[in-house]
């Protein structure tokens, strides 16, 4: 698909001011409800909607079947970033009023890194078509290592802060606690970080490091720039909303980790077929119609699954108590 500079610029000026309302929005701190956030969360969607429709109706089929499905699979991507979030919002103790701000202003960080990540991927592709095995094989890497981590069933996960966050608050030091939204303050007659930036700098750099598989993944599916970074933007510009809506039914999204694994396996097998189809070994390509259906199905799936498996484990739990209960009552009664 052709885009021309001017295109480029409309859509990025169009994206910064669906930003700059979203900011507008959230700029008081408050408790976000799930009304509230149901809402946005459909107002995002249909956006993104709008946008692959006018793909299809200027562009054609296939860049509009491939926004959706890289629309798609960085949305299912993302909702698993919402657990590690959870983890980061526990760890800091951010209180639920600011929680909302820390989203925001770390989806933004996460953004414009992302942006360099797919300007030098799209760069890299380019140039060295042997690239395509590399993704492709680290697509079937991170498939087995989900689903290992997925079988592990670690209950007790904490979220750990990583070098370059370490590195930062040793470098400037960090208040004992937060100031209302106030990124910096004067302690001790120095200038040093709020826990507010400093969880905002975790959500940020913690989402580059779920790149690493979600930009291999969209180059699977599509290896036009364009579209790569707007279905990153509209997958992600929701993910404050969507962090509200769903974050009590995460924990019942118990198979979410085998239904992505599969996903990423598929997209790098696509990876690799598509990387010997480029050598000029005869083998069959997965189409994009293809690839959408499959993703959809294995979401769906795994959701009807993720929801049954959790109610089962809850009537299990319930029942156990019960009789635990019984159990207590009848030895002080003997």
């Amino acid at each position: 698909m052709e885009v021309s500079a001017t295109l480029w610029v409309l859509t990025i000026v169009g994206l910064a001011a669906l930003i700059a309302v979203d900011f507008f929005i959230g700029r008081k701190p408050h408790d976000v409800s799930i009304k509230e956030a149901g809402i946005w969360t459909g107002v995002w969607i249909a956006l993104a909607g709008l946008f692959g429709l006018g793909l299809l109706l200027f562009g054609g089929g296939r860049p509009a079947g491939e926004f959706f499905a890289g629309f798609i699979t960085e949305k299912s991507l993302s909702v698993d970033n919402l657990f590690v979030f959870v983890l980061i919002m526990a760890k800091f103790a951010v209180p639920s009023q600011y929680q909302q701000r820390v989203l925001l202003i770390g989806v933004l960080i996460a953004l414009v890194l992302r942006a360099i990540f797919i300007a030098a991927g799209a760069a890299i592709l380019a140039s060295f078509s042997w690239v395509f095995y590399l993704f492709g094989a680290f697509l079937i890497w991170t498939a087995w290592k989900l689903i290992q981590e997925a079988r592990a069933d670690e209950e007790d996960e904490e979220y750990e802060e990583n070098k370059l966050l370490k590195a930062v608050e040793h470098r400037f030091g960090v208040a004992d606690r937060y100031h209302g939204t106030k990124l910096w303050i004067q302690q001790n007659g120095k200038r040093v970080m709020t826990p507010m930036l400093v969880v905002m700098l975790a959500i940020g750099t913690t989402d580059v490091l779920f790149a690493l598989d979600s930009i291999p993944a969209i180059f699977g599916l599509t290896q036009d720039p364009y579209i790569v970074f707007t279905a990153n933007a509209f997958a992600l510009m929701g993910l404050r909303q969507l962090y509200f809506l769903i974050g009590g039914l995460l924990k019942k999204l118990v198979h979410l980790s085998y239904g992505l694994s599969i996903i990423l396996g598929f997209i790098g097998v696509k990876l690799v077929l598509h990387a010997l189809h480029e050598s000029g070994v005869h083998v069959p390509e997965i189409s994009i119609p293809v690839s959408l259906g499959v993703i959809c199905a294995v979401l769906i799936v795994t959701t009807i699954t993720s929801l049954r498996a959790s109610k089962k484990q809850a009537a299990a739990r319930e029942t156990t108590e019960m009789s635990a209960e019984s159990a207590a009552k009848d030895s002080v009664q003997s």
